[in-house]
């Protein structure tokens, strides 16, 4: 098993694991929401033959420090951290690939920092529009901004296993909405799911706060906290195709996500929709977001400005790279080949 390594910047102290060093092209691994840096660890061995990589813990995540998040930042709290951790590291030019909300905090790192970059991988990522709280391919933002999004739209039984170290509502989230059925990976679901319980729950952190709102379904984006820096009002990134330093982009996709999805099992306008949450006001008040098709949306617009983007679609649910390693690494060794 891989040692676990503690970097103290001025920010805070970030845990991440390491793997072959004697590399020169550099590859920087971002988590997803509820998860951590051991989510990649199953790939270490294939990694380390082609990268020096790093897969860290992002504040309030994994082993790293517990610090309150600032959501009206959008996912800046976290890139900011990953800039000091690099320069720390001695990285000046990397690749950074980000799952899931991982995915969305590297878009956010190519807006701001973008030179730094030999390329940007976004394995199944937030819909740079948010997540919630949006319509249409251009990501319309619902009435009143931030409405279906945030910290109220966290499921609160999972918020309650997480702060009472309970096992079973993360194994069956892991095991039916970040893997297709019936994958599974028994040799490592138990550090998997250990791996989630270390997301820290509480003011600033997860889920973060909310506000109710007399339209359904009456909560909107708080202002602090984990999710709600994915709110549509605070975490739109849709600037990513306007970046005047474009890296190239490959854009991995499971073809059976349904946590980000056109149709995700995750969003308040499609659980609606098909009645699982009582009292929809329709389609026209809060469609299902489309945030495949938003997220292909800005791509194909950075591409009109005079980006890269590759597309590959592996098979497997939310957590593709794991459902489909062989795949993965094969895209990832010839992207950045």
């Amino acid at each position: 098993m891989y040692p676990q390594h503690f970097l103290t910047t001025g920010r805070l102290t970030t845990a991440y694991y390491r793997t072959g060093e004697e590399h020169t092209r550099k590859l920087l691994l971002l988590h997803g929401n509820v998860s951590s840096s051991v989510f990649y660890l199953p790939l270490f061995p294939a990694l380390a033959e082609l990268f020096d990589v790093v897969a860290l813990d992002l504040r309030c995540f994994g082993d790293s420090d517990a610090l309150p998040i600032d959501a009206t930042r959008g996912f800046r709290d976290w890139t900011d951290d990953l800039k000091e951790f690099t320069a720390a590291l001695g990285w000046d030019r990397f690749a950074i690939a980000g799952w899931s909300m991982g995915g969305c905090v590297a878009m956010q790192y190519a807006i701001d920092h973008g030179e730094q970059l030999t390329g940007l991988i976004l394995i199944n990522p937030g819909s740079p529009y948010g997540f919630g709280g949006t319509k249409g391919p251009e990501g319309e933002m619902l009435d009143p901004p931030g409405l279906a999004s945030g910290g109220g739209c966290a499921n609160a039984q999972l918020v309650e296993c997480l702060k009472n170290g309970e096992r079973e509502l993360p194994r069956t989230t892991l095991a039916t909405i970040y893997f297709k059925p019936p994958f599974r990976m028994p040799e490592w679901e138990e550090r998997f799911i250990d791996s989630m319980l270390k997301t820290k729950v509480g003011e600033g952190m997860y889920p973060g706060d909310t506000r109710q709102v007399a339209q359904w379904p009456f909560v909107v984006a708080g202002d602090n906290g984990i999710c709600n820096t994915m709110a549509p009002n605070h975490g739109n990134l849709s600037g990513l195709a306007d970046i005047p330093i474009k890296p190239p982009i490959l854009w991995i996709r499971g073809d059976s996500d349904i946590m980000v999805s056109d149709t995700s099992i995750c969003d308040f306008g499609y659980l609606g929709q098909i009645g699982a949450v009582p009292g929809w006001p329709g389609a026209e008040a809060v469609p299902p977001q489309p945030m495949v098709t938003q997220t292909r949306e800005v791509l194909n617009r950075y591409v009109t400005n005079g980006g890269n983007c590759t597309e590959t679609v592996l098979s497997g649910g939310h957590g593709c790279h794991l459902e489909s390693p062989a795949q993965f690494i094969a895209a990832v060794e010839t992207f950045l080949r």
